[in-house]
């Protein structure tokens, strides 16, 4: 399994897109979408989306551009996405990676602790159907197989122009 994952990452190559040093200003697009994530999210919610990410066994990649999301670069923050500690304090659980069967009670108890009405969003190929981790006697499979999921962001991993995007198509 780990050689396929090592092949796959030769195959892809770089995924992250040139900043210029000097000015470190993102692409327009990505401005332009930020923006309107910011006022579609003020429209519905009157206040930032709230998010609380559990990793259910993953590699780690999806984490590393969650991160980056919330970096100075991209900054998510400032279009009214909050990554949140505590499951009561959020409007939709992210998960990433196979549910493993160590960690398919805490999940389910972490859905239950949230407040109506609760999203569940998936976030790569892992979290969707297991990856290649799908056939393990370890895993339960994908998120589907434990929770109702209500958006699946594609990926392995996304990257975080392809996360923003997601939010703000979920969100309209």
């Amino acid at each position: 399994m780990s050689f396929n994952i090592i092949k796959k990452s030769l195959k892809k190559g770089k995924v992250t897109i040139e900043i210029d040093p000097a000015g470190l200003v993102l692409p327009p697009e990505i401005e332009k979408m930020g923006e309107e994530l910011k006022k579609t999210i003020h429209a519905k919610f009157g206040r930032s989306f709230h998010i609380r990410e559990v990793d259910t066994g993953s590699c780690g990649a999806c984490e590393s551009e969650i991160i980056a999301c919330s970096n100075p670069l991209y900054d998510i923050q400032r279009f009214g996405i909050d990554f949140v500690a505590s499951p009561r304090h959020a409007d939709a659980l992210l998960v990433t990676g196979p549910v493993s069967k160590n960690m398919e009670l805490a999940l389910k108890k972490t859905y239950e602790a949230m407040p109506e009405p609760k999203f569940v969003i998936t976030l790569g190929e892992c979290a969707k159907d297991g990856g290649y981790f799908k056939d393990s006697y370890y895993t339960c499979s994908g998120v589907e197989s434990v929770l109702p999921v209500t958006l699946h962001i594609p990926g392995c991993p996304p990257s975080p122009q392809t996360i923003i995007r997601s939010l703000l198509s979920f969100l309209k």
